[in-house]
């Protein structure tokens, strides 16, 4: 099965990645954060450097002074190496971010430490607990980070699971066997029995089924499917068995085409910058920029020692811990937060991007709908109104009361919701297309009668049993019909007894969601493969602004791509594999935690609900992110601006320059400040039911 899905689209991990991380892992930062953590603090309790800052000396014993040196370096090569090799790709990319300004800092740190510990040049730059200090934080940044982040990497491999392992291969003699689904080729006769996935595209060649194609369309209603009809893969005979003539296999099958949209819009939207990364940039150059101004002025002025000193510390002093936990302590509360309220950020950029979000799409059927058909219509023959409408009700539920069809299974909820009371049934039978029928056991003014034979069912019921729809019913079920309903009669003993309309029928808290999110200046965009009319009803029934109806499966993604050349960035909310393509190629993809496991892996947000209301949180958590982000980058860069020149010496006229140990603890400082600011996100009410 997988092997001809998965083949010739490289691999599915790595479609989404980001270069700063590229081969490393969550476990990988952990152990490395707390090892260096634990080798840290020793550094700290023996450097001499930390224990000035408070009149005293460290702890001394023979050899305790090369403590710091040796722990240092093995924190320097261990905890340090992802930034070294980081910073280095990304100077070979000539495209400077967090990683070089790390690797330059510590690289920095760790010379200058060494030349003092040496005593090589008089200087006094014993910067090692500060090294140790600066690669624990920064591993602890990037392990939360990456924690926080989710990738689309599942999405190829959930796409090929829809497909079975094996099939059963009609033998020319009549008889079956089993093969692997890989192995069936073009022309191949299988057997798919009732509740079976087929393993192939095909055509039906004996056998009529109604069939779930809810995975490829989207839609809950099942579709009846007989001789000639084309098949698809994945897709389920929900009742009886058929026989299909295989026309595609593997690569050329439209689950395969749907994985190959997925690779190719989740390869279009993974180009983005992360905003600490654009920061970063911004420091390393005037970090270095500073640097080199400063170690000239002071040669000029013919102080090379104070050159070096003011140099190393501009260098150090340049990578602060602030900016290292801006971004990853904003994403993991935010991310927290956001589980609590029931979304599952899975992609940061996603959380980044649906601020800017002008327009939000959703997939109808299972998102702003139910995703299953209840009654929303009963009109009975004969005395009109009140009581007959229930016993009407009650008469089909008992004739469906044995089916486990979706539609069989509303009518039955449907009359247990009013309380009715559902006759005994006996002799039921299903006839695919057409509908059921059973005996009913009905009562007359309180005696009992013989069981009445009641048929329920749609058009090719009436024309099957001769009859048409009363003039009575007329306007009722037309009225249904112009809506996009479906209408089934209810015949008893031969004669229409009455119609009933079923719709995928939409959820209250789609209104709230749908007025909340045009409240916010986004619009709000609506796609289904079903009808013009049915769209156009349920879009009424909304207020949504625009409409895509009667789309198919590989036009969802289209539908994404027009919406973003009009200028829009998109966001796109479904719970289908029809949908995936469309999530991973809209500028945020949102998933409905209640849909299928390709949706969900294709998506950068899942709601762990079906609450479209979900949504609106999404963007409050994204804007109010995002606001602490640059709060945080704000507070962090802003004190480089003010600490890097009086490191550099612009003041030392006054008296006033900057020492290592004086910016060891505005480092520390504004460390904290940054993270008090990101606990307040804390506060951010995600729940739903309080959306407005």
């Amino acid at each position: 099965m997988s092997a001809q899905l998965h083949a010739g689209h490289g691999d599915p991990h790595m479609v989404h990645t980001h270069g700063e991380h590229a081969g490393h892992s969550v476990a990988m930062f952990r152990d490395k954060f707390w090892l260096t953590l634990g080798l840290s603090v020793v550094v700290v309790i023996f450097s001499p450097m930390f224990w000035h800052l408070f009149g005293a000396m460290p702890p001394s014993f023979p050899g305790s002074e090369w403590i710091g040196p040796v722990l240092g370096t093995v924190i320097f090569f261990y905890g340090g190496m992802p930034f070294l090799k980081g910073g280095l790709g990304e100077l070979k990319a000539r495209q400077p971010g967090m990683m070089l300004l790390i690797g330059m800092a510590i690289t920095v740190a760790f010379l200058a430490s060494w030349a003092t510990s040496l005593r090589i040049g008089g200087f006094d730059l014993d910067f090692w607990w500060e090294l140790a200090l600066l690669v624990t934080i920064m591993l602890l940044g990037h392990w939360l980070e990456m924690r926080a982040l989710g990738a689309s990497q599942g999405a190829l491999a959930a796409l090929a699971a829809l497909l079975p392992d094996e099939a059963e291969r009609v033998a020319p003699g009549g008889g079956t066997e089993t093969v692997a689904a890989a192995d069936l080729v073009p022309g191949d006769l299988v057997l798919v029995r009732a509740g079976g996935r087929l393993p192939a595209d095909g055509r039906i060649e004996d056998g009529t089924a109604e069939l779930d194609e809810s995975m490829i369309t989207g839609e809950s209603k099942t579709v009846s499917r007989g001789p000639g009809s084309p098949v698809v893969a994945g897709t389920v005979a929900t009742d009886t068995s058929l026989r299909v003539r295989v026309e595609a296999v593997g690569e050329s099958t439209a689950l395969a085409g749907i994985q190959r949209m997925v690779a190719d819009a989740q390869a279009s939207s993974s180009r983005a910058q992360a905003l600490a990364d654009r920061a970063a940039a911004f420091l390393f150059y005037f970090a270095t920029g500073a640097g080199i101004l400063t170690f000239i002025a002071w040669a000029l002025l013919g102080d090379l020692p104070t050159a070096v000193t003011a140099t190393v510390t501009v260098l150090v002093i340049a990578c602060p811990h602030a900016l290292g936990l801006a971004i990853p302590l904003v994403i993991a509360i935010s991310t927290e937060r956001a589980a609590k309220g029931g979304v599952l950020v899975k992609d940061r950029l996603a959380l980044e991007r649906m601020r800017t979000v002008g327009a939000v799409l959703f997939d109808k059927t299972g998102t702003l709908t139910k995703g299953e058909p209840d009654v929303v219509g009963i009109a009975a023959a004969g005395a009109g109104q009140g009581g007959d409408d229930g016993a009407l009700l009650a008469l089909a539920a008992a004739a469906e009361s044995d089916s486990e069809h979706p539609v069989a299974r509303a009518i039955v909820r449907a009359a247990r919701e009013r309380g009715l009371s559902i006759p005994a049934a006996t002799g039921f039978q299903a006839s695919s297309g057409r509908g059921v029928q059973a005996r009913v056991a009905t009562q007359d003014q309180g005696a009992d009668t013989s069981a009445e034979l009641v048929h329920v069912g749609g058009p090719a019921l009436l024309a099957e049993l001769g009859l048409e729809t009363p003039a009575e019913l007329s306007a009722a079920v037309e009225g249904w019909k112009a809506r996009g309903a479906s209408v089934l009669h209810v015949v008893r003993n031969g004669r229409i007894a009455g119609a009933l309309a079923l719709e995928d029928s939409v959820r209250e808290e789609s209104r709230t969601a749908v007025k909340a999110l045009q409240d916010r200046g986004i619009r709000v965009a609506m796609i289904t493969g079903d009808a013009q009319q049915v769209a156009d009803a349920v879009a009424q029934d909304l207020g949504i602004d625009e409409v895509f109806a009667q789309v198919l499966p590989q036009d969802k993604d289209r539908k994404v791509a027009e919406l973003q050349q009009r200028g829009q960035s998109v966001a796109m909310v479904g719970d289908g594999v029809n949908d995936a393509p469309a999530l991973a190629r809209a500028d945020v993809g949102i998933a409905i935690g209640a849909g299928t496991d390709v949706a969900i892996e294709s998506a950068g947000v899942v709601l762990a609900g079906n609450d479209p209301r979900s949504v609106v949180s999404v963007v409050e958590l994204s804007r109010a992110s995002y606001r602490k982000m640059w709060e945080n980058l704000v507070w962090a860069t802003g004190y480089n601006v003010i600490a890097v020149p009086l490191a550099a010496g612009v003041l030392a006229f006054a008296g006033i320059m900057l020492s290592p140990a004086a910016g060891a603890i505005l480092m520390s400082l504004s460390t904290i400040v940054v993270a008090l600011n990101a606990q307040l996100l804390r506060r951010l009410n995600l729940d739903p039911r309080d959306v407005r």
